[in-house]
């Protein structure tokens, strides 16, 4: 069985794995009862992570193209004659049936990790989300009540694509007093801000297109962009950002159609771009022809320091496309979010909404209109600056007791996470395995790079658990980090008699 991998190809490696061995099997080179080399030594040979054959192993079973047998290992299992017709009432075979595209680039992790959310006996350090003990849901319900009384059925029907105009109003008059001067017809109303990821994606890029990304970056982007075909170019961060000299370097040889950046509490990293670096990013912007899409989910959950402006606020020229999300603030439950864009661009993104989902939640836009305009908004955020900073705090001071020799992380001044350096020698699969045995859950590093990463790191979450399970997370994670983490005579040993065969 020979396999090729193509790093520079936009179609995930996991993929590739998967088209070249289905390819075999369909097309008989790999017979009934063929045995697949063990995930660890395709692994090695491919040169990948042990977890992308386990990904690419996990589809072609769930395809049912090969089965896994204790003793055997993974291997092809028969398959019906392609002219014979599915009997009466039988069941379809739906994965022969999906384009393509359904299944491409769509990695399970974020179903998966909000799945997780459910589970009592799972501490989740991964997920994104704010604290579900501070929400304000008096408010909530008292507007609501409200506004069933006031709009009637109104409040239960159908609202612009755009959005409901009352609440572009209020928000363009909330985020000028930001520094983002818009007028209400250059906001455009979301179903979440992950949908004006999709829709800048289907907007802008075209199967082969290169999307400038930081490395690392938003795990969720990543997937849009890939799951658009495009090649990603990734691009490094530091404690100030960006590296714009090396973006300037990259844009001398490559025209990008798309530069995607979150400068403000960045994510999964928590950097903040420097006012020079983002000045730089704007004028190599404007200088290459090169639109931005700035994604601004953390900027109000500053914990100390002094605020930059957005790029969308120093930008001149509207080369910037500014997201937001009110999921980070306020109630993710009620998918909404804003994009901040030039007329024309908000025009063209509302009919691809509207083929999309029409508009977006019509009573959630409503309450949200009254928390800004009541100014409640403001309040909660208040009151959030001060349950995450302390909460931030416990996380470093559990770090700080529980974590051992070669982890390393920078203190954020805002946002959501702590982004973790391991030492050298973590076997990711088995740190995956020993997290699941404590009951911990992470955000694995390599699902924030473009390409495999050079070295071990996680993401962890400090605004969703309870701060009484901060410690104990940390403590598990880094139990199963120390049980996952491989000697470095016994890593030269490995290397020394590893004779790989595919």
């Amino acid at each position: 069985m020979e396999l090729t991998i193509d790093r520079t190809s936009a179609v995930p490696i996991y993929r590739q794995i998967v088209r070249q061995v289905r390819g075999m099997i369909l097309g008989g080179t790999l017979p009934d009862g063929f045995r697949l080399p063990p995930e660890r030594r395709l692994a090695l040979a491919l040169g990948v992570n042990r977890s992308t054959v386990v990904t690419a192993y996990d589809e072609l079973r769930a395809d049912g193209l090969v089965d896994a047998h204790v003793g055997r290992g993974t291997v092809v299992v028969r398959q019906a004659p392609p002219a014979a017709a599915a009997p009466a009432g039988g069941e379809l075979p739906w994965p022969q049936l999906f384009r393509e595209e359904a299944s491409r680039a769509q990695d399970p992790l974020v179903r998966d990790l909000l799945a997780l959310t459910e589970r009592d006996d799972v501490i989740s350090l991964a997920i994104g989300l704010p604290s579900p003990e501070l929400l304000p849901l008096a408010h909530f319900t008292s507007i609501l009540g409200e506004l069933a009384a006031e709009t009637g059925p109104a409040l239960m029907l159908h609202s612009p694509t755009e959005g409901l105009t009352t609440l572009r109003e209020t928000l363009a008059g909330w985020l000028a007093a930001r520094g983002i001067p818009c007028s209400p017809a250059e906001v455009l109303i979301l179903s979440g801000s992950q949908q004006g990821l999709d829709l800048a994606a289907r907007a802008l890029v075209e199967p082969g297109d290169t999307v400038v990304v930081e490395e690392p970056s938003y795990f969720g982007a990543l997937q849009v962009f890939r799951s658009a075909k495009a090649r990603l170019l990734g691009v490094p961060i530091d404690e100030e950002g960006l590296r714009t000299d090396i973006l300037a370097r990259v844009l001398e040889r490559v025209r990008p159609k798309l530069i995607y950046t979150l400068p403000t509490f960045q994510n999964p990293s928590g950097a903040v771009m420097s006012l020079p670096r983002r000045r730089e990013l704007l004028a190599l912007a404007a200088r290459h022809g090169v639109p931005i899409l700035e994604d601004d989910p953390y900027s109000e959950l500053r914990y100390e320091g002094t605020m930059v402006p957005s790029l969308k606020a120093l930008d001149s020229g509207e080369s910037v496309l500014h997201l937001g999300t009110f999921s980070k603030i306020l109630f993710p439950g009620l998918r909404l979010g804003w994009l901040v864009a030039p007329r024309p661009v908000v025009r063209r993104l509302a009919l691809l909404k509207q083929a999309m989902d029409l508009h977006s939640n019509t009573p959630g836009q409503y309450v949200l209109e009254r928390f800004i305009r009541r100014s409640l908004i403001n309040e909660h955020l208040h009151l959030l600056r001060r349950a995450y900073t302390q909460r931030r705090n416990a996380m470093e001071e559990a770090l700080r007791r529980h974590a051992g020799a070669g982890v390393t992380w920078q203190k954020p001044a805002g946002g959501f996470y702590f982004w973790c350096r391991l030492p050298d020698g973590v076997e990711r699969s088995r740190l995956m395995a020993q997290a699941a045995e404590r009951g911990v859950a992470f955000l694995p590093g390599w699902a924030c790079f473009a390409e495999e990463p050079g070295e071990s790191c996680v993401r962890l979450n400090f605004s969703y658990p309870p701060p009484h399970q901060l410690a104990a997370g940390v403590d598990r994670l880094m139990a199963a980090v120390r049980a996952a983490t491989v000697p470095a005579d016994r890593r030269l040993a490995a290397a020394a008699g590893t004779r790989p065969i595919v």
